[in-house]
């Protein structure tokens, strides 16, 4: 991507609360990125291939019709979301996760980093289900998903606001001299977003390029002092969305650059030099796996509720064509752990018949009662978490 550097001088500061070497002055170099709208876009053959074959495989993940279409959709939205938040080293496991969301939902007292990873799941599905419905997408909406996003992180007093400070990656805490990348000054951040919202809203490129250099300028700007990765990783949904490309299931992406952190890194580093297109390659080849990893994912879980299905209907006491445990079959894939208030939100149904439902589920080996609190029941499915945890790793399935 080009662009230029601005040499700036870090002013001595005497009172400030560092190390004396770190309360020098220094000079540093700040990225000004070239707009978006100014660049001259060449694409070798090799990586106009890997973006049409990425597109197919999105494609071909969102054609397939799943039953459980709504539970599946979140899972995936789900998924991409807690693995946004391991690039940033956010991590708990499936199965400790699934817990935290019941808890949370419960009124309980949840952990920082699962509050956190939560709040990204929130700003994702606030990202992705606006982005259609805006006819211009502007900086006021990227804000909107920082600040859902930030809202619940141990600093929500930035939440939203963009930066009117240097920032910078890497180096120490107290200045960007020796930093590993210093974004642009702030008083260039504002015309800089303003292109980034116009090519968001653009339909002249392929949406795979669009959203490769969408995510890539994005995090070249690192508009606001935390939280830029994963808003960023959002913005990808938010153009991939836009241009009609996942109306229905939302591919992994982040999933699969988590898998490999240091390429992530090293590709957002080449674009902000002269090969953007080995970015947009990395990128796309990205997209077409996440959306294999996808399918696959999809059609093992709709295979596990048939077996599901046919588990209750073959059990002594099966339920009436109709009753309350087929449709929480459904909605399982979207809440691999529930408790009794989730179950009725989510099914519409009475709460005497949703309660019998889960005695029936976990009668027929389906649901596992976690803990022992009657005030608090929960029901775990141990086979979707398994699935969950397969997906999470970016494993296909077995069988």
């Amino acid at each position: 991507m080009p662009g230029s550097y601005h040499r700036a001088t870090w002013l001595h500061n005497p009172i400030a609360n560092a190390p004396p070497r770190f309360r020098r002055a220094c000079r540093y170099d700040a990225f000004i990125p070239s707009t978006l709208a100014a660049l001259e876009l060449s694409i070798d053959a090799g990586t106009s291939g890997a973006v049409s074959d990425a597109e197919t495989a999105i494609a071909a993940l969102n054609a397939a019709a799943y039953p459980a279409l709504v539970p599946l959709a979140r899972l995936l939205l789900r998924t991409e979301s807690i693995a946004s938040s391991k690039v940033e080293g956010l991590q708990l496991g499936a199965r400790e996760l699934a817990r935290a969301e019941a808890k949370a939902e419960g009124g309980r007292k949840i952990s920082s980093t699962a509050v956190e990873i939560i709040g990204n799941i929130n700003a994702m599905q606030l990202a992705i289900e606006r982005a259609a419905a805006i006819p211009e997408f502007s900086v006021a909406q990227i804000c909107d998903i920082h600040a859902r996003l930030m809202a619940a992180s141990t600093t929500p007093r930035i939440a939203g606001v963009v930066r009117t400070e240097q920032n910078w990656i890497g180096g120490n805490n107290y200045n960007p001299c020796g930093a590993e990348f210093v974004p642009p000054p702030p008083e260039y951040v504002a015309a800089l977003l303003d292109d980034l919202c116009r090519a968001i809203n653009d339909t002249i490129l392929p949406p795979v390029v669009q959203a490769a250099l969408v995510h890539a300028q994005f995090e070249t700007i690192h508009p606001f002092h935390d939280g830029n990765g994963r808003t960023g990783r959002a913005l990808i949904h938010v153009v991939l969305r836009r241009r009609g490309m996942t109306p229905a299931y939302v591919p992994p992406i982040s999933v699969i650059l988590a898998g490999d952190r240091d390429r992530y890194i090293r590709g957002l580093t080449d674009f902000r030099g002269d090969d953007y297109s080995a970015w947009i390659r990395q990128f796309a080849d990205a997209c077409a796996a996440a959306a294999q990893l996808a399918k696959a994912y999809a059609g093992a879980v709709d295979r596990l509720t048939q077996r599901w299905r046919l588990q209750l209907s073959s059990h002594a006491s099966a339920p009436r064509r109709g009753a309350a445990a087929w449709a929480l079959i459904d909605l399982l894939p979207a809440h691999p752990i529930i408790t009794g208030p989730i179950a009725i939100a989510s099914s519409g149904r009475a709460k005497s018949a949703v309660y019998d439902a889960l005695e029936q589920l976990e009668q027929s080996g389906i649901l596992a009662r976690h803990g022992s609190s009657a005030r608090n029941q929960v029901w775990e499915c141990a086979e979707l978490l398994d699935l969950i945890e397969g997906l999470e790793a970016g494993e296909l399935p077995r069988g």
